[in-house]
């Protein structure tokens, strides 16, 4: 074989197995969702970070362990709304707060608009960050993004904390609502009746919400026309709080058309968020969170229910 031909099975070689392995990991539709430590480090001018956590220690009810607060340490710089992500932004009945009260809420943390958002949390509590991340992009942020893994991501890159609260200057928020990614009760309804088949219904509930054996309202089951049930814990690693590839995403969520509008739901509408997250790091087209999920249809009897 001669020098040249060589060299030319030689290139080929290299672009099969580039091909090859770039087929087989699989990159997300929109990877600049989810950012890293270094991302921060190099953005830190610009963006601005914004911690979910509660200000202080505070005890998971169910497993009894202490979670630290933004007060034990933050990422420099980052800021805080004077409350948990999840609950801050929602009412008492954990539905979203009206565009003007959010407005006024994250105008108070100096957060404007036109910024790019950073949301971090915990690994133990990553749907609270999720549950910022959609807010955000509801109201009409410009640009919000994950930091993948959380804090625990930023001390293992070997970032320091900082105890001392950020203030930024109050700004006017200026809301850009996108209805499109809130989903009604009433939209949801037409599904569970077959009148709309355009959309496709998500339960990131356990198994045992979505059969009705595992009862948190006065009905249990799940919504009819929905056979896809996968819980959000399927979607991250639980040790590190990092989102899982796009590879494992195509197989959980393989039976799913990205072309039509998704509309994840759980109790409260808090782990969907995670789901939405899911969704728009694959590339889904319309993805909406049904805010009102399980917690109001479990709870109407006028509504349809599966089990």
């Amino acid at each position: 074989m001669s020098q040249n031909k060589a060299t030319i099975v030689f290139f080929s070689i290299l672009v099969l197995l580039f091909v090859g392995t770039a087929g087989y990991c699989a990159e997300y539709a929109n990877p600049q969702l989810l950012v890293s430590p270094a991302d921060i480090q190099k953005n830190e001018a610009n963006w601005i970070i914004l911690d979910c956590r509660a200000p202080k220690t505070t005890v998971d009810k169910k497993t009894s362990q202490s979670l630290k607060g933004y007060n034990d340490g933050h990422i420099p710089g980052a800021v805080n709304l004077g409350g948990d992500c999840e609950k801050v932004l929602r009412d008492e009945k954990s539905r979203v707060r009206k565009t003007d009260e959010v407005a006024k809420i994250l105008g108070d943390a100096g957060i404007s608009s036109d910024k790019t958002v950073v949301v971090y949390e915990d690994a133990k509590r990553i749907t609270h960050a999720t549950v910022g991340f959609w807010i955000l992009e509801y109201e009409g942020q410009k640009d919000v993004r994950f930091l993948n893994g959380g804090i625990e991501a930023w001390q293992a890159a070997g970032g320091k904390l900082d105890d001392r609260a950020t203030k930024l200057p109050p700004v006017k928020y200026a809301t850009h609502v996108h209805k499109e990614k809130i989903a009604t009760t009433e939209e949801v309804l037409k599904i569970a009746k077959g009148e709309e088949r355009g959309s496709e219904l998500v339960d990131s509930r356990t198994a045992g919400e979505y059969k009705g054996t595992d009862v948190r309202a006065k009905r249990g089951g799940h919504v009819p026309h929905c056979p896809v049930n996968i819980s959000h814990v399927e979607l991250y690693d639980k040790a590190t709080g990092k989102i899982k590839s796009m590879d494992d995403l195509n197989k959980i969520y393989g039976g799913l058309d990205k072309t039509k509008r998704v509309i994840p739901y759980c109790q409260t509408g808090t782990r969907s968020t995670l789901a939405y997250l899911a969704f728009r790091l694959m590339g889904f087209s319309n993805p909406a969170n049904y805010d009102d999920s399980w917690i109001i249809w479990g709870n109407s009897d006028d509504l349809p229910i599966e089990k």
